[in-house]
């Protein structure tokens, strides 16, 4: 820990005043090379959010959430109902990961990865310094008399605001819905779908409440990860992290002067500048150690390193680095707790793995119409089933057929001459088997049920057949 004497920093957090006010942040508009990594990454990152929905793969869409019909996509991958402790185990391997990601690299995620800081940092905070000017000139800007410009500027950025949020409400949307549904909407118009209109005004407002307003506070005090960070990090974590022991030496921060040996004083090599405090999206100072509100978008990075250079000094003052490399000049390894957390998700990924080979295209499930008896008819003994079909695959099943097994008996279908299933579709409906009392050997027997397509097997389902106690 760096040597700080008012550690008053830890009573409150940058965004809040002595008030208890919001304390608008003014970052610096970041440039360097890391930014530049920043916007390479963040923009393929947001074609591919913008994409992912409207892509496809055998039919499938790459990725869906429809939570309503509790029907996932991942990776062109579906999951159905009957597939969902699949999707468990895939979000599980998902914590875990970020989990084993965070031990050993810290909070990056959020800075370089996390739609929330993409969106926020290169699409909004882009039409800011675009339309409000760089840190500086929004500060004037704020304190300026609503006049001609200031509603010109305001109004503008409000505007754009809006119809980007919107934009991204459209594409959330398609997440949930599919892309289908989503473009079939647009084409039929808003008049036949006014309910559909409101959820979307509805997410359209609160994406810009956030991006708008709520900001910062999202990673500070919503999100979840901020506050698992702090359990999972320890010494040998790589974050960006301020070096203290050169940045403060023996005798601390100073400006610096042109006309000293610095290195002869025991001065640090922190100028105390601040300009790593100007350029955080957080509002924190990077030299009181590992914060909870450090997104690690390297912003402090790439602005120290500016400043290094241009007065002389070696750049790294903040950098990537552990705790133990900056107070023991040990580099990164990986730990017991690291191989830990890489065992536990190997296992769950082998496990998913094989669950996904065993898991059937097609699911067909036959069962006794509940509180029905069987039923005498001519010689045999009937009883009555409710069927349905779950067609996992992109591909129609045209003729769906029934055939008993074993013992030997027959199925009716009721009402459909042909059953038809449709891609990502279910069939549903009632059948009657009839079984010769000859054929059973006892009042409740186990069926073995063969569900073709044509001439193709398909499914294979076991169901229970009910007989009376005696056939004498």
């Amino acid at each position: 820990m760096s040597k700080v004497q008012d550690e008053s920093f830890r009573d409150t957090i940058g965004t809040i005043n002595k008030e208890g006010n919001r304390a608008w942040i003014f970052p610096k508009k970041p440039k360097g090379p890391f930014y530049d990594k920043r916007k390479i990454l963040s923009y393929f990152l947001l074609v591919f959010l913008l994409a992912a929905p409207f892509i496809k793969i055998n039919g499938h869409q790459f990725l869906m959430f429809n939570v309503m019909e509790r029907r996932f996509n991942i990776f062109s991958f579906p999951f159905w109902p009957q597939d969902f402790h699949l999707f468990v185990i895939s979000m599980i391997i998902g914590v875990v990961g970020l989990a084993l990601f965070t031990v050993a690299f810290g909070r990056i995620f959020c800075g370089w990865f996390c739609p929330q800081t993409i969106f926020m940092e290169m699409v909004f905070r882009r039409i800011e310094y675009w339309i409000d000017g760089d840190r500086g000139a929004q500060i004037r800007l704020k304190k300026q008399e609503w006049n001609a410009e200031k509603i010109r500027k305001r109004v503008s950025k409000w505007i754009l605001f809006f119809i980007f949020s919107f934009l991204i409400a459209n594409v959330f949307l398609a997440y949930l819905v599919s892309s289908d549904r989503l473009l079939l909407m647009i084409k039929e118009g808003p008049a036949l779908h006014s309910g559909t209109l409101i959820a979307l005004l509805i997410f359209t407002a609160v994406f810009y409440f956030i991006f708008a307003w709520f900001r910062e506070q999202v990673c500070i005090i919503a999100c979840p990860y901020g506050r698992m960070q702090g359990v999972l990090l320890d010494n040998k974590s790589i974050n960006v992290a301020y070096d203290y022991v050169r940045g403060e030496k023996e005798i601390g921060r100073a400006k610096f002067n042109k006309q000293e040996d610095r290195a002869s004083t025991g001065k640090g090599d922190c100028i105390d500048c601040k300009q790593c405090v100007h350029v955080c999206p957080t509002g924190i100072d990077i030299r009181n150690g590992t914060q909870l509100e450090c997104i690690n978008c390297t912003a402090c990075i790439d602005e120290c390193d500016t400043i290094m250079e241009s007065v002389g000094l070696p750049k790294g003052l903040i950098r990537y680095a552990s705790e133990d490399e900056i107070v023991k000049k040990e580099r990164f390894v990986f730990t017991n707790r690291m191989k830990g957390y890489a065992a536990v998700l190997t296992i769950l990924i082998g496990v998913l793995i094989g669950m996904l080979f065993l898991r059937n295209d097609v699911e067909a499930t036959i069962l006794r119409l509940p509180g029905q008896l069987f039923e005498h008819k001519g010689e045999n003994i009937s009883n009555v089933y409710t069927y349905k079909i779950i067609n996992k695959t992109n591909k129609t099943f045209e003729n769906i057929t029934f055939k008993l097994l074993e013992p030997k008996g027959t199925i009716q279908v009721v009402g459909a001459t042909k059953v038809k299933v449709k891609a990502d579709g279910i069939a549903k409906g009632t059948l009657f088997i009839e079984i010769n009392p000859a054929y059973l050997e006892g009042d409740k027997i186990k069926l073995k049920i063969e569900v073709f397509d044509g001439e193709n097997l398909i499914e294979t389902a076991t169901t229970n057949f009910m007989g009376p106690r005696s056939f004498n």
